[in-house]
């Protein structure tokens, strides 16, 4: 299957192999999309350029979410290499501090609190509208993005990452009604418990994963690859009338009461 043949990709995220943006960007690459990278930071570059060199990607350049002007320059960069067009936007970006991540969401201090909020989600809003001339000038387009049922519930824990969710869910569907009328669709995963790195920063994450397969209907986890298929759905023109949506990935899991 060569879904993506010609579409032109850029992956945030990507930190090492077991990132869900990485098994999104592979997918991807398997289906035929050439890809272009972002990293955060000297630490994991190495990991990154590394990863895309086994894609064959043609733009590896690092990113602080946090700096319109570092933005604009990356999405300069992308339209430089690929003609000023852009198909595809993966957005698997968040942090909060991982004092953030135990204890009490009350104890969550101001500039933490935006600081999770900034990457977490207004990272979006600053990446889609750099993106938005780029995905017009190919005739539309689509973006993805990771979210978590933390945003909709409480779980213990998550705290000020889950406020960010819920700010990340809500800019999906406001930037899905801005975009839509140049044919660019705007989605989320909503993914249960992976085993990313990232997440083992949550105080609890093993409870979590073990009440997740008694919980869920399915009785069973699921892993970056599941999330994969899913975002490349979303991605994909399979997914042309499908917009401001979230699609869980998570064993039924968000339906249950308890």
């Amino acid at each position: 299957m060569s879904r993506f043949a010609g579409k032109r990709a850029l992956v945030l995220g990507v930190a090492n192999k077991r990132s869900i943006a990485w098994a999104i960007a592979k997918r991807l690459a398997d289906e035929g999309a050439e890809l272009a990278f972002t990293f955060q930071g000297e630490r994991i570059e190495s990991s990154v350029r590394n990863l895309a060199g086994t894609v064959g990607s043609k733009l590896v350049t690092a990113c602080d979410v946090r700096s319109d002007e570092d933005v604009a320059r990356v999405f300069q960069e992308v339209g430089e290499v690929w003609d000023g067009g852009l198909d595809l936007l993966v957005h698997s970006v968040a942090f909060a501090a991982a004092e953030d991540l135990e204890g009490r969401f009350t104890d969550t201090p101001r500039d933490r609190f935006w600081m999770a909020v900034d990457i977490s989600a207004y990272s979006l809003v600053a990446t889609a509208r750099a993106a938005e001339p780029l995905l017009a000038a190919r005739g539309g387009g689509s973006i993805v993005t990771m979210t978590y049922l933390g945003g909709e519930r409480a779980v213990p824990h998550y705290n000020v990452m889950g406020v960010a969710k819920a700010t990340l869910d809500a800019s999906v569907k406001y930037l899905a009604w801005d975009l839509g009328e140049k044919s660019i669709r705007v989605n989320a995963v909503s993914a249960g418990p992976v085993r990313t790195l990232a997440a083992r920063s949550i105080a609890g994450f093993t409870e979590m994963e073990r009440m997740f397969e008694e919980r869920a209907p399915l009785r069973r986890h699921i892993d970056a690859g599941d999330v994969a298929t899913a975002a490349a759905y979303l991605l994909s023109d399979e997914a042309k009338n499908v917009t401001g949506t979230t699609l869980y990935v998570d064993a039924g899991y968000h339906a249950m009461g308890m």
